[in-house]
């Protein structure tokens, strides 16, 4: 992953038109200088690249070459700008690569490589910095308890409206030895050691606590929760959300998996009714990524449900995704729920879900998942103008969108 750091005093210099075809610019200089790299458009400041070496140091080694190449000013019509650029990698041997994995981790490289200022590489394949799931499971508690978990946010999008509609809340584990652990990893492993629910809940009273901060600035957002489904039938973790959410009248919605209520799918369906009943919003996450069942869709008490960004990353480059987004769209909308694309990542991907009637989106053409200060900042400054840039040169008719109270 590739991120312009300095994209904000660019677009200051360059106007706003200019400044957001510069991450495309970045990617023919880079396509001319190595013809072997895949790149694609990630966000108006990032790029993400993909290609082979035969080892890791090669890998890193072509990154620096890119960062050297980009450390003398670029002429941008007629103008000399020095174009910095930030560089997070993730390697895994050929054959064994699991997209979604690979991308999750060369995220969370960029995110290490923003606080120690240099290219950071995670080796997935290293048996010696392998994360050892039993050690996980040991130090996840101390972790909880000693303040090295944080979270990110990233905003959705109200198409229609063209405002922001709210935020998802990303828990992070910085490891004072490891790094930057890969969700995927410490999640599972919370599963496993019955942290889970202790982890779920200081999300929770996080989430509270940095909602107090953004109203005082002025930011009153709803931000939606991610629930294990192994939650779902917890008595004790149910009875206890229900009292946090109760008592703070916080703004707080939970997004589930249908794999989540597969597991206990009577008692999953009555706490989901129970949260429902005293307000708490629910959204149907990552939709069309596992097996789907029409039978649990219609008995759940969701207003929301978020197609999986697989579908949406190949909107554009696909026969069938288009044709599943579509018909996702208009089914949840015949059930009464609003849409939310996710992984939306390009303009053409937006335009296309806009004429679908998709309610909102989110991803990397808005925003990456951001700290709280950010994500305030963003609020602040950026929100409005990211979502007039993301104006489609088009209007659809009220009646297409799902109608909200």
């Amino acid at each position: 992953m590739c991120e312009i750091i300095n994209f904000q005093s660019l677009r200051r210099h360059l106007g706003r038109p200019r400044a957001d075809t510069l991450v495309q610019d970045i990617a023919n200089r880079i396509a001319e200088r190595d013809p072997d790299i895949r790149l694609s458009v990630a966000g108006r400041a990032l790029l993400e690249l993909n290609y082979e070496t035969q080892s890791i140091e090669e890998s890193t080694a072509i990154v620096q070459g890119l960062s050297r190449a980009f450390s003398r000013a670029l002429d941008l019509d007629g103008e000399r700008h020095l174009v910095q650029l930030r560089w997070g990698i993730a390697a895994v041997p050929a054959g064994e690569d699991d997209e979604v994995r690979l991308t999750e981790a060369a995220e969370l490289a960029l995110e290490q490589a923003r606080s120690e200022s240099r290219v950071v590489t995670l080796d997935l394949s290293d048996a010696n910095s392998a994360l050892d799931r039993a050690s996980l499971m040991r130090e996840l508690p101390h972790a909880i308890a000693s303040g090295q978990l944080f979270l990110q946010y990233q905003p959705k999008v109200n198409v229609r409206r063209q405002e922001i509609a709210g935020a998802e809340a990303l828990v992070r584990w910085r490891h004072p030895m490891r790094g930057l652990i890969l969700p995927g990893d410490f999640i599972s492993a919370a599963e496993e050691c019955g942290e889970i629910a202790g982890l779920t809940l200081w999300t929770m009273r996080q989430v509270i606590a940095d909602q107090q901060v953004m109203q005082a600035h002025g930011h009153d957002l709803p931000v939606f929760i991610n629930i294990s489904g192994v939650l779902l039938a917890d008595d004790a973790f149910v009875a206890e959300a229900c009292l946090i959410v109760k008592e703070s009248q916080a703004k707080i919605g939970f997004e589930i998996t249908e794999t989540a209520v597969i597991r206990d799918p009577d008692s999953a369906i009555a706490h989901l009714q129970r949260f429902s009943e005293i307000g708490i919003p629910l959204a149907i996450d990552d939709y069309g990524a596992g097996l789907s069942s029409l039978a649990y869709l219609k008995q759940l008490p969701a207003a929301e449900l978020k197609i999986d960004k697989m579908f949406v990353m190949q909107l554009t480059s696909s026969n069938r995704d288009p044709l599943i987004v579509r018909s996702t769209i208009d089914l949840a909308h015949a059930l009464e729920m609003e849409v939310t694309a996710e992984g939306v990542e390009t303009p053409a991907a937006l335009a296309l879900l806009s004429v679908m009637g998709c309610d909102m989106v989110q991803g990397y053409l808005i925003s990456r998942p951001v700290a709280l200060d950010a994500f305030i900042r963003f609020l602040d400054d950026e929100g409005h103008k990211a979502v007039a840039a993301l104006r489609p040169s088009f209007v659809r008719p009220d009646g297409f969108w799902r109608k909200t109270s």
